[in-house]
């Protein structure tokens, strides 16, 4: 009978480690939020109409570091939004949308971080996805464009300046969001690329972030490996790609 409950609580025990283990290193984090990065260069490719396309430059910021496309809450859209916005949202030319009532001070950071403002990105932004946040406009865009800048501050970021022209494989990658984010970091990003002719380019990553993505009160701290480490598993997707140049 003794070694039986010996036995009994050895395996309860066991089963408290592997538990334990897991929520630490993540593994049954859930994901809330997406941020998403672009690759502007990339993406330009395809879009070279775009204002922010148009006056692409080498010298530009966007043209060596990550620029910010979004922070979307997951499987939510359009919250409190009528249909006609909806459709002019999914229709229409984005600077015909509702301006976006920024302060000052977010709307220069904004500006910085998110080329695509100078085609009214930050207002189909707003309407799909921070209307679901329960936010200030200002709330909003000040926590998406100090998380992008925790990623432009990172090794991941270097790596990709420093190869502009060459190939990334997922390794290198994944190593870069580990050192900078910690352990298993990689775990929860995906990858995207394009093709541009016969290469195959780098356009964006998706960064899975935990429910404390939006907790305005911590947004001046360092807490991008944080949100990173408290999300939940993805596959990373493309395997490699070229880390595209500014201009076409």
């Amino acid at each position: 009978m003794r070694l039986l409950l010996q036995g009994f609580m050895v395996a309860v025990l066991s089963a408290m480690v592997a538990a334990s283990a897991m929520a630490q290193d993540g593994s049954r984090g859930r994901t809330r939020f997406i941020l998403a990065a672009s690759w502007e260069p990339a993406f330009c490719q395809g879009n070279q109409k775009k204002a922010e396309c148009r006056n692409q430059s080498p010298n530009n910021f966007d043209a060596k570091n990550f620029s910010l496309h979004g922070l979307w809450p997951m499987r939510q859209e359009y919250c409190g939004v009528s249909d006609d916005l909806k459709q002019a949202d999914r229709s229409s030319d984005w600077k015909d949308l509702p301006a976006v009532q920024l302060s000052g001070e977010v709307k220069a950071k904004l500006d910085k971080a998110m080329p695509g403002t100078q085609s009214g990105l930050e207002r189909h932004e707003w309407i799909k996805h921070g209307t679901c946040t329960k936010l200030s406009a200002d709330d909003y865009f000040s926590i998406a464009t100090g998380l992008i800048g925790e990623l432009n501050g990172s090794a991941v970021r270097d790596l990709f300046a420093e190869n502009i022209g060459k190939e990334l494989d997922a390794e290198a990658i994944k190593a870069a969001f580990d050192q900078s984010f910690g352990e298993g970091a990689n775990a929860r990003i995906k990858m995207s690329c394009r093709r541009v002719g016969d290469v195959r380019v780098i356009s964006e990553l998706t960064i899975g972030l935990s429910e404390d993505a939006l907790d305005s009160s911590q947004a001046s701290e360092p807490r991008l490996a944080q949100l990173i480490q408290g999300a939940g598993r993805t596959s990373f997707g493309c395997d490699r790609g070229v880390v595209d140049a500014a201009g076409f």
